[in-house]
């Protein structure tokens, strides 16, 4: 069986929680293994989010540094705190859109700029895939659909050992029947954008 071993990254209040669930129940439904590890940093508003996910045959939940297919990020900076956990031929999927830290609003530190932290994630990755979840939840109808765009999006990047219906599925079971379509154009807006992308 294929292993997978990704990491889920960003801020509280960007339904990193709600992206980790549907994609356990969508790996279980297709019969795979999934290990979820607990959560790091603070799930409030504004703190950082990070989980691990590994699918398939794995003996614990803990992702080795250097030993990530995937780091999936709702936020640039995110990722980038992240790349030790990355492997060589790793990818990258992430937001572009910064979302600032309470101290810098405080002034008590700075945002690096957003053209280094590319660089840096480029350097670390020849599969730098930059998806604007935010635009595409508002197209979608909602801005809080942005965590169901990246998943779309990491379903179209097809490294899942699994074929997407399986999220579509889940996605159609886990909301009430008047916010499914606007989560199921999120996520086929977010698996379109690696489609049309370049990277």
């Amino acid at each position: 069986m294929k292993k997978v071993e990704l990491v889920l990254t960003g801020v509280g209040g960007q339904g990193i929680l709600l992206a980790a669930d549907l994609l356990s129940k969508a790996s279980f439904k297709a019969g795979k293994g999934i290990w979820v590890s607990e959560i790091h940093g603070m799930a409030q508003r504004g703190g950082v989010v990070t989980t691990s996910i590994r699918i398939g045959n794995a003996p614990s939940p803990s992702i080795a540094d250097g030993s990530a297919d995937v780091i999936l990020s709702m936020e640039p900076l995110e990722a980038l705190r992240q790349l030790k956990k990355l492997r060589g031929d790793g990818m990258i999927v992430t937001d572009p859109n910064p979302v600032v830290p309470f101290e810098v609003t405080l002034g008590k530190t700075k945002y690096p700029p957003l053209d280094k932290v590319f660089n840096e994630l480029s350097k670390h990755s020849k599969r730098l895939v930059k998806v604007d979840t935010l635009q595409l939840a508002k197209k979608a109808g909602s801005t809080i659909t942005r965590n169901v765009v990246l998943l779309g999006a990491l379903a179209g990047v097809k490294v899942l050992p699994f074929d997407r219906s399986f999220l579509v599925q889940t996605i159609e079971e886990r909301f009430p029947p008047g916010l499914v379509e606007q989560n199921m154009k999120a996520f086929e807006l977010g698996v379109g954008a690696v489609n049309e992308s370049s990277c």
